[in-house]
């Protein structure tokens, strides 16, 4: 994991991120759309290879799918990188879900004192590439 937060802030942010993931992790396995819904804005769109969600369109489909954490799944999501550079950050992460073995990119802006996800960008590492 890289960062180099020059000063209480930095740190401060970082710290702030890390728990924002660890929100995310949990929202994912747990299926708790309104604690993805704290940490997204609004208008955040979910990009993979050949798709396009909106934030909302996206949390209706994990309110509507079988919940990992009930179903048995690994609880195996980790934090692989964080870089964070005054109001911007960005997050690569590693999310197995069901069959999937997803890697994500998160980009997060901080605004008017507040940090939230402003883009997700995932793609399904065990998918076979074309």
């Amino acid at each position: 994991m890289s960062a180099n937060p020059r000063n209480t802030s930095g740190q401060q942010s970082f710290e702030i991120l890390q728990s924002m993931i660890q929100e995310y992790f949990d929202g994912l396995y747990y299926a708790d759309t309104e604690k993805l819904r704290r940490i997204f804005h609004r208008d955040t769109v979910l990009k993979a290879p050949g798709l396009r969600r909106t934030r909302d369109e996206w949390l209706e489909q994990v309110a509507n799918r079988p919940v990992p954490s009930e179903v048995g799944s690994p609880y195996g999501f980790r934090l692989i990188s964080l870089e964070v550079v005054q109001d911007q950050a960005m997050a690569k992460v590693e999310c197995p879900l069901f069959d999937f073995s997803y890697v994500d990119f998160l980009g997060f802006l901080r605004e008017n004192g507040q940090w939230m996800i402003v883009s997700k960008m995932y793609v399904d590492t065990k998918a076979e590439q074309h």
